[in-house]
C-alpha cells in the first residue's frame, strides 16, 4: 500500500516557539516545507534551514503576507505573540487566521482560540465562515492552555464521582529563556514596580483572556455555568542582583509574578487556575518550585504533579506539530481539543 505524500505546511513566525516547530517540520518526513512567515527584516531572505541550524531547505522566509496567502498548503502553524501583547485588539489575529482558512489552509494556532465560544456567537461565526470557505479547520493548541490546563483535568474527572474544585498550578523559570520582547516587554522582569504596573497592561489583558478560555472549555465540558471569571496577579521584587539570559536582574525589580484566575459559580470557586513565572527560580524563593499541578477536588481526591518539563517552549511547538495530521483529517470548522483524536508523539520515536 503506497505512503501517504507528506502534509505541506507553512510556519508563521519564528520566534521562541516558532523555531522548535521549524525544526520540526524540516527534519520530520511526514511533512513538507512549503512557506515560512517572518516579522524580523533580518530574517527575510535566509533559507528557513539555515534559520536553525539546518541544512539548507530551498524554502526562503519572507515577510510577505500575500505570498504566504497564496502558496498552497495543508495547514499553516501560526505561532506569532497574540496581538494583545502589544496591546492591539483581539481582532487582528482573527483578521489573519480567518484570511488563511478562507484561503484553504487548515490552522494550528498557539495564541488562544482554545475556546473561541468563550467570546459569543460573533466571533463563533465569523471563524465558523472563514471555515466554510475556506473547507478548512482551526485549532487552538499549546502546553497552558492547551494541555495542562484543559486536556488534563478533563482526562483526570473521568475518575471522579463527585467534583467539588478544580486547582491546575503552573510554576515556570525563565532563567534561560533568550527574549528580552517576552522576559522583559511582557513579563516585565527587570523593571521596577512602578514601570511594571504599566507596561504588564496588556499582558495582562492577554492572560484573562487566555485562561478564561481554558477555564470555560473545562467548565463547558462538564456542563458547568460560569458567573464570571475572576482575576488577580501580584509580584516579587529582587532582593539581590543577578544575571540571566534576557538581562540584568537588579535589587528591588521585578522578579517573579503569581496570576489566579477562578471560574465562579454562585460566588464559589469551580476552577482555579494559578500561574507562577520566576526570572530564576534558583534566587527566587516565594512561591512553588518549577513543574506542573493538577488537584481535583472531590471523590476520589486527586492529585497529578508534573515535576519537570525541561523545554516548555519546546513542548508548546511539539503538541501544535503533532496535531497537524489530525487537524488535516478533520471536517472543516473549529476544532476544539475533544473534536481531535488524542495528540501523541508518533513520529518521534528514537531508539537508535
Amino acid at each position: 500500500m503506497p505512503s501517504s505524500p507528506p502534509l505541506r505546511v507553512i510556519q508563521w513566525a519564528t520566534g521562541a516557539v516558532g523555531r522548535y516547530s521549524l525544526r520540526a517540520l524540516i527534519v520530520r518526513p511526514e511533512f513538507e516545507l512549503v512557506g515560512v512567515l517572518v516579522y524580523d527584516p533580518d530574517k527575510v531572505g535566509h533559507d528557513a534551514g539555515t534559520l536553525v541550524g539546518l541544512p539548507e531547505t530551498g524554502v526562503t522566509c519572507t515577510d510577505d503576507v500575500d505570498k504566504i496567502l497564496a502558496t498552497e498548503a495543508d495547514c499553516v502553524l501560526h505561532m506569532p505573540l497574540p496581538a494583545s501583547y502589544f496591546g492591539r485588539d483581539h481582532a487582528a489575529d482573527v483578521e489573519t487566521i480567518c484570511a488563511l482558512l478562507a484561503s484553504g489552509k487548515n490552522v494550528v494556532t498557539t495564541t488562544g482560540f482554545v475556546y473561541p465560544r468563550c467570546y459569543g456567537p460573533g466571533l463563533v461565526e465569523r471563524l465558523e465562515g472563514a471555515c466554510r470557505a475556506g473547507n478548512a479547520s482551526l485549532h487552538g493548541t499549546g502546553v497552558n492552555p492547551g494541555f495542562m490546563s484543559d486536556l488534563l483535568p478533563l482526562a483526570l474527572t473521568g475518575l471522579s464521582n463527585r467534583i467539588d474544585h478544580i486547582y491546575v498550578r503552573e510554576s515556570s523559570d525563565f532563567r534561560g529563556h533568550p527574549s528580552r520582547q517576552i522576559v522583559v516587554d511582557l513579563f516585565g522582569f527587570t523593571r521596577s514596580a512602578k514601570d511594571y504596573a504599566t507596561a504588564v497592561r496588556p499582558f495582562r489583558a492577554f492572560q484573562r483572556s487566555l485562561f478564561a478560555e481554558s477555564v470555560q472549555f473545562v467548565a463547558g465540558n462538564l456542563d458547568v455555568t460560569l458567573d464570571e471569571v475572576e482575576e488577580s496577579d501580584e509580584f516579587e521584587l529582587a532582593s539581590e542582583e543577578f544575571e540571566i539570559a534576557a538581562g540584568l536582574v537588579r535589587v528591588g525589580t521585578v522578579c517573579a509574578s503569581r496570576w489566579t484566575f477562578t471560574g465562579l459559580v454562585r460566588g464559589r470557586p469551580f476552577m482555579t487556575v494559578e500561574c507562577v513565572y520566576k526570572a530564576d527560580a534558583a534566587r527566587v524563593h516565594r512561591w512553588p518550585e518549577p513543574g506542573f499541578t493538577i488537584h481535583i477536588e472531590g471523590v476520589p481526591q486527586m492529585t497529578l504533579a508534573v515535576e519537570e518539563m525541561s523545554h516548555g517552549l519546546a513542548g508548546a511547538a511539539a503538541h501544535a506539530v503533532n496535531t497537524v495530521a489530525a487537524l488535516c483529517a478533520a471536517p472543516p470548522g473549529i476544532r476544539t481539543l475533544l473534536d481531535l483524536p488524542l495528540a501523541t508523539g508518533r513520529g518521534t520515536v528514537r531508539l537508535a
